[in-house]
């Protein structure tokens, strides 16, 4: 029988909304039930319950969707190897990492990060002198002489009837 988290008491829904930040705050680390339950201040088979109908997910699951966001954003945002992701975001297990990556998004970590390049026009792993030689001005004449052409291009004839 659930029952509707909208009919759970505010006190409850408080000591679960508790552990919930808790596990957002240290996704890294382990957080069994029975270790939400005394940040909850519930029994572990209550707090189990309660969270599942609250929130729609098992804590168990709701802390592996977590970790999984946080891998996501450091696959697009930092150059650190999926191995150091993985256990950054608290997996011990690379295998696990990985197949668990699969089951929520639907993609190899490898092919987000790729995903990720690809969008921000990322050139991935070109050497940084290369990419400064071809966003470097074609520089063939001094600014000086620039700037000398523009004001005599300003200064002609054709500019100045427009001036009257």
């Amino acid at each position: 029988m659930d029952i509707p988290a909208a009919s759970q008491s505010p006190d409850l829904l408080r000591r679960l909304l508790r552990a919930k930040d808790r596990m957002d705050a240290a996704s890294h680390e382990a957080w069994p039930v029975a270790r939400l339950a005394e940040v909850s201040g519930v029994s572990a088979t209550h707090f189990a319950r309660s969270f599942k109908q609250a929130y729609g997910l098992p804590p168990h699951r709701y802390l592996l969707t977590r970790r999984i966001e946080r891998a996501v954003a450091l696959l697009r945002e930092t150059e650190l190897s999926i191995t150091e992701i993985a256990f950054e975001t608290g997996w011990e297990s690379l295998g696990t990492f990985g197949r668990t990556f699969r089951d929520i998004t639907g993609e190899n970590p490898a092919a987000v990060r790729e995903r990720a390049r690809a969008a921000a026009g990322d050139p991935g792993r070109v050497p940084a002198c290369i990419l400064s030689a071809a966003h470097r001005p074609d520089l063939t004449m001094a600014v000086s002489e620039k700037r000398r052409q523009e004001a005599t291009a300003i200064n002609e004839p054709e500019h100045k009837e427009l001036v009257r």
